[in-house]
């Protein structure tokens, strides 16, 4: 059937959420430049090849500006003008402002806070049967660590600040997107206001260097500073998050594998090409953020108009036998493993060396402070987020023993 003419099978489309990779199989063979056209909302194209998703990435026919596209919403109100929905120079411009927090040489300086973390939340399940690992462990985790980074006070590292973040993005979380962007932009202001009152945090205080740098440069406007905030508060928790969960379940799926990392000392080296393969294998962020054409741009005998979306599917181009030897299989020792989990280009992951030292972190102990451990229900019952970009379990219940 000509790609101009396919369409996806409803049963693939239904599960999509649940389970992607079948319905992203079905696009790299059938429609790999597939568009979707839903009454009252933008085209959006959906780009599914290894080889498309990455030359994509880097494109300066694609432009990362909201505007373009009439009637796309892209996020919370008032929250949008940061550097993930920011074409060059102002991309660059904002870029360079965040940057310097998140260089791998000051992200390893946490190694030792991350590990003090994780043991602190292993010891409050430690008698636990039954746990959730989201809950309980990966998002109080993840959100620590962004905190920290941000210089956001101890008292707002809550559940409910986190649960306020997560319901602009997923309807499933517990307040109302309405209620959540209200309790969100206050929060925000509160921040900004006390980095102001000169309520500085020790380390690397990256919301305070930001608050300076817009009073004292002009350098970030008031709306890029909330935006940023919330961009990087968000995306500094979610992904990572969605990381260790995934990652967790996957390791459940394959035992087999998850012995390679509790058979004694495990070398450095394999620990780190498990990281990428669980990030390769069932990626966190399973969409690359907006993009939209800035002129017409051909792909497998289409053209994509300017002010369409465009998708470009990491999680797809992940799964791409082209690029990867038996892609559905997992294989923690995996070389090379030149995957797109972290994007590719200008709008490279910023936070991709912490995400890695969580996860370098995190699995190990969890292997061994946990023990052996099940699911507590069958996969297919286990609760995913329908989020818009990301791919993360809402819940990861597990039985010990």
């Amino acid at each position: 059937m000509p790609a101009e003419t396919a369409y996806p099978p409803a049963d693939l489309l239904e599960a999509r959420v649940r389970d992607p990779y079948p319905y992203f199989a079905w696009l790299r063979q059938n429609a790999p430049a597939h568009v979707e056209r839903r009454p009252g909302r933008p085209a959006v194209w959906q780009v599914s090849r290894y080889a498309d998703v990455r030359a994509l990435l880097t494109d300066p026919r694609l432009s990362k500006d909201p505007d373009r596209v009439p009637g796309y919403v892209p996020g919370p109100a008032g929250l949008n003008r940061h550097l993930v929905h920011a074409d060059a120079p102002d991309h660059t411009r904002l870029r360079t402002l965040v940057n310097s927090a998140f260089v791998p040489r000051r992200i390893a300086l946490l190694e030792p806070f991350i590990t003090e973390t994780a043991h602190q939340l292993l010891d409050q399940v430690e008698n636990h049967l039954h746990l959730d690992l989201i809950t309980e462990f990966a998002a109080p985790l993840t959100f620590r660590m962004i905190c920290a980074i941000l210089g956001v006070p101890a008292h707002l590292d809550t559940a409910e600040t986190r649960d306020t973040l997560m319901a602009t993005i997923s309807p499933t979380s517990c307040a109302g997107p309405g209620r959540a962007e209200h309790d969100l932009h206050g929060l925000l202001d509160a921040l900004i206001a006390g980095k102001r009152g000169g309520h500085a945090s020790d380390g690397i205080d990256l919301l305070g260097a930001l608050v300076r740098a817009g009073d004292e440069s002009g350098a970030i406007t008031e709306e890029e500073l909330r935006s940023t905030a919330y961009l990087l508060l968000l995306v500094g928790h979610d992904t990572t998050m969605n990381l260790i969960g995934n990652g967790m379940l996957a390791l459940l799926h394959h035992p087999g594998q998850t012995a390679r990392l509790t058979a004694g000392d495990v070398p450095d080296a394999l620990m780190a090409t498990a990281v990428e393969e669980l990030l390769r294998y069932d990626s966190p962020v399973r969409d690359a953020t907006f993009r939209c054409a800035a002129e017409p741009i051909r792909l497998h005998g289409r053209t994509i108009a300017p002010g369409e979306a465009v998708s470009l599917l990491i999680g797809s181009a992940n799964r791409d036998a082209d690029q990867f030897p038996d892609p559905d299989r997992l294989d923690l020792a995996r070389t090379p493993n030149d995957h797109l989990a972290f994007g590719y280009g200008p709008h490279f992951c910023i936070g991709a060396a912490l995400a890695r030292l969580e996860a370098t972190v995190a699995f190990p102990l969890l292997l061994e402070r946990l023990g052996p451990v099940r699911l507590a229900k069958p996969a297919v019952e286990l609760p995913w987020r329908p989020a818009r970009v990301m791919r993360g379990l809402a819940a990861l219940p597990l039985i010990r023993g």
